[in-house]
């Protein structure tokens, strides 16, 4: 009977455990592409490329540092390191002293600087503006000599323009002038987040805010002009007024905060508004008038500043009106030479400025007004922010074509993290908050399904 019981049984494959070891590798396989791939790039990078190790090494694992973009397995808001988004860029002058022969131009002190593009130790380029700042071994960027002040004269308009490659959450624009130069009594910072193809107003600076600008000065901020540059005299009154500028010495500095007085800035994650304010690819230094010294001080009738004009922001004076460049300055911006509008002025349009002066003297004009030949002279320009990732990369790499990209997270893709992989989607994209990384969810269609082994 237990013979015919043995006999009964089925036979057993000679291959049972072959077949048992290669399905118990296929569901490990399977499983293992199913899981996301944390440490390895589970957002797929900025191309949307997901995957990671088929099977995962402990060993590994202990060695690759943490992704601060998930905690464990659970994703969590991440953004790169805060840097000088400025430092070592180039920078595009619209004058520097030199460039084409040599000249001499003065600081208010009475110092005087010959340029010569031809001489290394007497070159003044803009690379000096983004170079590494060493206060014992100051560098400058120093423009041409500037004509001598007169009644009716129109803007500088000496620009700065700074491309930082990509978009950026810019948190300060720091401006810090060369030793004993102050800084202009009247510039401008634009912005631009399309590289450059159009402008708009950061910030203005000025003696004279509505004669020049069109705008009060230091006006309040509320939820209603979060979005809006404003105008206001405190560079004058910060360290930047006289001869010297700076404390110890040092230059006088323009220091500009995107987000200080914002109401909504504690919150930033939560202000669409305030996130579009703060974002830019570009940024551009416009000096519009020097602040000269007092004994060389401009009549105030220049750049439609009337005789009667009061203290301060001039409102009480008895000026002739000037334009508004609030509503005209973007409109208007296409038109000129700098895709800037200047300050508005009612004084007729300016001759055109005389020629530099003779190489190593002064102006012919400013010397026979006993004026020296002034000028603007920046040592540092730097620009405060970080990549803007919108919290799904905790830092940006030079891409495939060389260009700066935000290393993705979470399921997304794009340059700033601004949409999910393909086939993602199964909830809409969103900014990453402390409370929600918003996390894309999907899987790609090639991913097999894989049947339950039983064994």
């Amino acid at each position: 009977m237990s013979a015919m019981r043995r006999s009964a049984r089925p036979p057993v494959p000679p291959s049972s455990p072959l077949v048992a070891l290669l399905l118990l590798l296929a569901a490990a396989a399977c499983g293992a592409m199913l899981s996301p791939a944390r440490a390895g790039g589970a957002g797929g990078g900025v191309g949307g490329g997901g995957g990671g190790d088929v099977f995962p090494s402990l060993f590994l694992a202990q060695q690759r540092p943490p992704d601060p973009c998930y905690d464990d397995s659970r994703p969590r808001r991440c953004v790169p390191d805060f840097v000088n988004a400025a430092f070592g860029r180039a920078v595009e002058a619209s004058s520097t002293c030199g460039a084409r022969a040599a000249q001499r131009v003065c600081d208010a002190g009475g110092g005087c600087v010959l340029c010569d593009e031809a001489t290394p130790r007497r070159r003044h380029p803009p690379a000096h503006l983004t170079d590494l700042n060493n206060p014992s071994n100051v560098t400058c960027w120093r423009s041409e000599p500037l004509p001598p002040p007169r009644p009716g004269a129109g803007p500088d308009n000496v620009t700065l323009t700074l491309s930082l490659g990509k978009k950026y959450e810019i948190t300060y624009v720091s401006i810090q002038f060369c030793p004993r130069s102050p800084p202009p009594e009247s510039l401008a910072i634009y912005k631009s987040v399309d590289f450059g193809e159009t402008w708009q107003p950061f910030q203005f600076y000025s003696a004279e805010c509505r004669k020049v600008y069109g705008r009060p000065n230091r006006a309040s901020i509320t939820k209603a002009n979060e979005q809006e540059a404003l105008c206001t005299d405190a560079h004058r009154l910060n360290g930047g007024g006289g001869v010297g500028g700076g404390r110890g010495g040092g230059g006088a500095r323009v220091a500009f905060s995107t987000l200080e007085g914002r109401p909504s800035a504690a919150d930033l994650d939560h202000s669409p508004v305030l996130q579009d304010w703060v974002t830019a690819t570009d940024i551009k230094v416009v000096f519009h008038r020097l602040h000269l010294p007092p004994t060389f001080e401009d009549p105030p009738t220049v750049l439609g500043v009337g005789a009667g004009a009061g203290p301060g922001d001039g409102e009480g004076g008895t000026a002739a009106p000037a334009l508004p460049v609030a509503a005209a300055s973007i409109a208007a911006a296409a038109a000129n030479d700098n895709g800037l509008p200047p300050p508005p002025s009612v004084a007729p349009p300016p001759a055109p400025a005389p020629p530099p002066p003779p190489a190593a003297t002064m102006s012919a004009s400013a010397a026979g007004a006993g004026l020296p030949a002034m000028h603007y002279a920046v040592s540092d320009l730097a620009v405060g922010g970080r990549c803007k990732c919108n919290g799904h990369a905790a830092r940006c790499v030079a891409g495939a074509n060389g260009q700066l990209q935000c290393d993705c997270r979470h399921n997304t893709a794009g340059r700033d993290c601004e949409r999910c992989r393909p086939f993602h989607f199964d909830r809409p994209w969103g900014r990453a908050t402390a409370r929600d990384a918003h996390e894309c969810k999907g899987r790609p269609p090639e991913t097999p399904l894989c049947p339950s082994v039983l064994i």
